[in-house]
């Protein structure tokens, strides 16, 4: 139908629309979060363009149902506000008969949601999981910023250099701060370089001072030197116990249906579950009120969506912790979503076919 054709052209405009705005905002937000994550020593500062394309993929499922939601609701409320649907319902169409022309166009978002969720979820999150523990392991030489007061891997020293050579090798004004085996150092140089000795590393210090004393004790010792090598080695990299629910791709949650894992699929199902209800929902929420706000309904939709995925996270939190089952809560909440919406779509259609048709009798029962 010329109609479908128009719709879904319509709506096609709307969603690029709406998705491109989406994704700037999403990875500006994303960029400060990642930034954030550098400068506290999370992230690889060189690595944050990736980190941040791991986090936008991940992100994707949530802002490609946001975009669909937006543009049917803000297509069909147009169509509402300027009485194009009127032509639609004269035609004997009511609301329901939107859902072929949206199915059609919103499908392969659908299936996008599906793979993202299912598949680019845990990816992106065992990728970034991956690149935190990679920085983290690092050795104490590679955890030396210059101008910056850095801690090792152990925890037990501090490191402050000025490097000033390309290779990273040699620098000036090095300060450490060590507090290990009940003792409490302070040693200072001028200057200092590293030197591999036996497969292991030594940062050889020259015309410096160190300071050292016991812990609980104001005694201290005092020692000038004109070299002293100090051992950083290499730190082992580190590997988790477990690793994190939302790192395990789809198919390991099912081998291993778990409370935690069934809570994790529940998230990654019920976004595309929550994908395929919000284009039912949005034909309900469409419909005009000519004494509200042009925006009344999208404030409403944005609202919507807000309770929807916070129900989303509790049910998982809930499944996690066994205090509901997995097909319980997929049935309760995205099964009573679909079937009041489409109840509520039915109840319009009954209001336009029987409405005009009761004041017709009542007109004619008059005269």
């Amino acid at each position: 139908m010329l109609f479908h054709s128009s719709l879904r052209k319509e709506l096609a405009r709307s969603f690029g629309a709406t998705l491109v705005v989406l994704v700037t905002i999403v990875m500006t937000i994303t960029l400060i979060r990642t930034l954030g994550q550098a400068s506290r020593g999370i992230v690889d500062p060189q690595e944050v363009m990736l980190a941040m394309g791991y986090t936008m993929v991940g992100n994707m499922p949530p802002v490609l149902t946001l975009a669909l939601f937006i543009s049917v609701v803000g297509t069909l409320s147009r169509m509402h506000r300027d009485s194009e649907m009127v032509i639609w319902f004269t035609a004997g169409k009511g609301p329901a008969g939107l859902l072929r022309p949206l199915l059609a166009f919103a499908w392969p978002v659908i299936v996008a949601v599906a793979v993202l969720a299912m598949a680019g979820w845990p990816w992106a999150n065992r990728k970034t999981t991956e690149l935190e523990d990679r920085y983290g392991s690092r050795g104490d030489l590679q955890r030396v910023a210059p101008g910056q007061f850095q801690e090792s891997a152990g925890g037990n020293r501090v490191f402050f250099l000025d490097k000033d050579t390309p290779d990273n090798k040699s620098g000036h004004n090095v300060f450490i701060a060590t507090s290990e085996r009940g003792k409490e150092a302070v040693t200072s140089a001028r200057a200092g370089r590293v030197v591999a000795e036996g497969g292991s590393q030594f940062l050889l210090l020259s015309d410096g001072q160190r300071i050292e004393r016991r812990t609980g004790s104001s005694a201290m010792r005092v020692t000038d030197f004109a070299e002293l090598g100090t051992h950083v080695g290499e730190a082992t990299a580190t590997v988790r116990a477990s690793l994190p629910t939302r790192t395990r791709s789809t198919l390991e949650l099912l081998r291993d249906p778990v409370p935690a894992h069934l809570g994790e699929l529940s998230w990654r199902l019920g976004l595309v579950l929550a994908a395929l209800n919000f284009a039912v929902v949005a034909i309900n929420l469409s419909s005009v009120n000519p004494r509200a706000t042009r925006s009344g309904n999208m404030l409403f939709a944005l609202f919507t969506f807000i309770v929807y995925f916070n129900l989303l996270n509790v049910g998982q939190n809930w499944i996690s912790t066994g205090r509901v089952g997995f097909a319980p809560f997929l049935l309760g909440l995205h099964g009573t979503v679909l079937v009041l919406s489409l109840l509520w779509m039915n109840r319009h259609a009954l209001a336009w076919r029987f409405g005009p048709r009761r004041a017709a009798d009542r007109t004619g029962g008059g005269r």
